[in-house]
């Protein structure tokens, strides 16, 4: 996707897709600010102030308005809302100009029971809250029980109440009215499902029952617990019944254990995969610099380090680690890459623990996002090791990492190196 500058003199108008209402907020509030945060919640319900007294569509506002009434920067807010486009609460239209013009438009959150039984939500929230914070929540939204036992209901049918008139009229210009509408997030389709499927028997599975819904979740479950094909076949197996169909709530269940399970009683927890469009730099030229500017920000560590491991999946204590600096240090998935990277080729290719948390904190202090900041620090941070061992006469020479040097900015990469970067790319 092409990265476009968001500028304060941009201007937006704020159109509502849905019908909103006071139990909106609480799921807001309750389900979605847990996950995405409170700024993105401020957004949305900034957003959605902005309308008329209908409802249904803005005036024109600048970003500079936005940025006035909600105390953020452009940054903030541009995270904000990709973070409200990702999880199906916004979707954002731009005619491009000297002046670019925005259209927001606002959709509904998931009911309750449809959010609890998203793997991805249901499971990041209760990553974020704990489990007991989760199972209050759950308690919130559910409807008491009451015993009717020895009551009779008396309710009047609409045919007891209405007749119908003779002159009846119904029009048929009602396509435009207005309806709750919601948006599903949409993840990347990890797995081949006809390679799993084909490797389950027709006997064992009606492959009819099969419906999109189902389709649907398999690739959620995929993304969030990370499952290989293998893996996800298994626990489909598992989770067919006795009518030979695919218990939604049985594969739920089955892929949760297995994770926690695999993962020592840790949940999955939602991180940005790549680099943010707003963090990147905009690479035109063929340098080496170029050229790992753009593989550190449009590569996910996982990826990153598998392809640094020569294809082979990173251990459990690699994933550990690259959970912590995304999480726990809030590290972009840039610059975790650029910190892999360094960390790498300065320590005989060994990621220790300790050393890199170490790093990780110094840039985590220094406000480190952009790639560039962190290619920078490294740079700096080489030279004053030079300098100390010139001082103490080291003649052992630090290796460092190959985007460095004099005459970089200038350097052209060899056919071999832009091969490999590619080739990374590609997978």
């Amino acid at each position: 996707m092409e990265k476009i500058s968001l500028l304060p003199a941009d201007t937006y108008i704020v159109k509502n897709c849905t019908v909103l209402d006071n139990e909106n907020r609480n799921i807001l509030f309750k389900l979605y600010q847990p996950i995405i945060g409170s700024i993105s919640i401020t957004l949305y319900l900034t957003l959605w102030s902005d309308l008329d007294t209908s409802q249904i569509m803005s005036t024109e506002y600048t970003h500079h308005s936005l940025m006035t009434n909600t105390r953020l920067k452009l940054t903030d807010i541009l995270e904000a809302r990709e973070k409200l486009e990702a999880i199906g609460l916004l979707k954002t239209y731009i005619k491009k100009g000297n002046i670019n013009n925005y259209i927001y438009e606002l959709y509904s959150p998931l009911e309750p029971k449809e959010f609890l039984e998203n793997p991805i939500l249901a499971t990041a929230l209760q990553n974020n809250i704990g489990k007991k914070e989760y199972n209050k929540v759950i308690k919130f939204f559910t409807i008491p029980k009451i015993n009717i036992e020895g009551y009779e209901n008396i309710s009047a049918t609409f045919s007891e109440t209405f007749d119908v008139a003779t002159d009846l009229f119904i029009s048929d210009n009602i396509s435009g009215i207005r309806k709750v509408n919601q948006v599903d997030i949409i993840v990347n389709e990890k797995v081949d499902l006809n390679s799993i499927m084909e490797n389950i028997p027709n006997e064992f599975l009606n492959k009819r029952t099969v419906t999109k819904e189902i389709k649907s979740l398999i690739h959620k479950l995929a993304f969030i617990y990370n499952l290989s094909e293998e893996e996800l076949t298994e626990l489909i197996r598992n989770s067919i019944n006795e009518k030979h169909v695919i218990d939604k709530n049985t594969l739920r269940k089955n892929c949760s254990n297995y994770y926690t399970f695999e993962h020592k009683g840790k949940t999955p927890s939602l991180i940005y995969k790549n680099q943010p469009e707003y963090l990147r730099m905009n690479v035109s030229d063929n340098t080496k610099r170029s050229k790992m500017i753009y593989t550190y920000e449009t590569i996910s560590p996982y990826d990153f380090l598998s392809g640094r491991n020569k294809g082979v999946k990173p251990s459990k204590n690699d994933l550990s680690l690259l959970e912590t600096l995304l999480i726990d240090y809030d590290l972009t998935p840039g610059v975790v890459n650029v910190l892999i990277d360094y960390v790498l080729k300065i320590n005989n290719n060994k990621l220790t623990k300790n050393f890199i948390l170490t790093i990780a904190s110094q840039w985590k202090r220094s406000n480190i996002k952009t790639v560039v900041d962190a290619m920078e620090i490294c740079k700096k941070e080489n030279k004053n090791k030079k300098e100390i061992k010139s001082n103490t006469k080291t003649i052992k020479k630090e290796e460092k990492p190959h985007w460095y040097g004099k005459d970089l900015e200038e350097d052209t990469a060899s056919e071999e190196e832009i091969a490999k970067l590619e080739a990374m790319l590609r997978k």
